[in-house]
């Protein structure tokens, strides 16, 4: 019985190699030229003796979005336990990420495992936190843009596309729309706290938790690849339940909060899409908070300098 390979990998580096294969499969695995399109290459030092003992190369190279640029490679097939010795075999700054190839195929490839750091042309969307009310300066995202743009004027763009009051299925259907003359490589997806919100005179929130957040990640992961852009989800930040009992006719409470981040956790996890936590960095502190949800000018701060750690 021919043995099944579920799985496409995009390669454009040592994983080609066929002493690198059997050194991880056992054997040379089949294999056929493909490219990846929107990407560049470049070095990245490698520590790890075991790696380098594999390869013999204590340089390897990563990728980097460069819009107009294309990676020649190899899609090698591979079974279950085969791609997880992939998996074993790549060094922490590596994660697995779904690409579109130019042939059209989608492929797993290792990519940048920091998305900021390879991103060029960001799309922002998200609600009033992304969008930085309560601070003239712009909130992280006016801060994330102008660090990013600084580094290279030429090529580096930031597009925030956030609306306050909007929620992860409101951001799923209004973005698709919005992406095409941008260009993104990166889209960028603040999974704000409406989404854990709840009428102020409503009994206690369902038990199911936040399971219809689902399809609303799954469509934009479906946009995200059809433009050739990463998915990263953020989100969400802390909360100060004590001023947030009936905000506007809603209830914000920590416990629901826990439960959304526990959740787009978890789906990012299953799917292999990037998740950057912005809870830790306002966790415990009520003073950067102009009303219990909305962070102050030194809370946008904060939530900032996390996401360029």
């Amino acid at each position: 019985m021919t043995e099944s390979r579920p799985h496409a990998l995009f390669s454009f580096g040592t994983l080609r190699d066929e002493r690198v294969q059997t050194s991880l499969f056992g054997r040379a695995v089949p294999s056929s030229p493909a490219s990846l399109a929107g990407y560049a290459t470049r070095p990245l030092k490698i520590t790890d003796p075991a790696v380098i003992a594999a390869s013999g190369l204590d340089v390897h190279l990563t990728l980097e979005c460069r819009l107009g640029s294309e990676v020649e490679g190899a899609v090698l097939r591979l079974t279950d336990a085969e791609l997880a010795a992939a998996d074993a075999y790549e060094v922490d700054d590596y994660v697995r990420r779904r690409v579109p190839l130019a042939s059209g195929e989608s492929a797993w490839a290792y990519l940048d495992a920091d998305p900021l750091r390879s991103a060029a042309r960001i799309v922002i969307a998200g609600d009033s936190i992304a969008y930085g009310r309560c601070d003239p300066q712009g909130g992280w995202a006016a801060r994330l843009a102008a660090r990013h743009i600084a580094a290279n004027e030429v090529d580096h763009r930031v597009f925030n596309l956030a609306v306050p009051g909007s929620t992860l299925a409101g951001v799923a259907e209004q973005t698709p729309a919005l992406l095409a003359a941008r260009r993104p490589d990166t889209l960028l997806v603040a999974a704000g706290i409406n989404d854990s919100a709840v009428p102020s005179a409503a009994p206690a929130p369902s038990p199911d938790g936040l399971a219809h957040l689902t399809d609303s990640l799954a469509s934009l992961a479906a946009t995200a690849r059809e433009h050739q852009a990463r998915l990263v989800v953020l989100g969400p930040a802390w909360l100060d339940e004590s001023r947030t009992a009936d905000y506007e006719g809603l209830r914000f409470t920590e416990s629901r909060a826990l439960t959304l981040r526990e959740a787009l956790r978890t789906w990012c996890a299953e799917h292999h899409v990037d998740h950057i936590d912005l809870w830790s960095p306002l966790h415990g502190r009520p003073d950067l908070f102009t009303d219990g949800i909305h962070p102050t000018p030194e809370g946008h701060e904060a939530l900032y300098r996390h996401l360029m750690n």
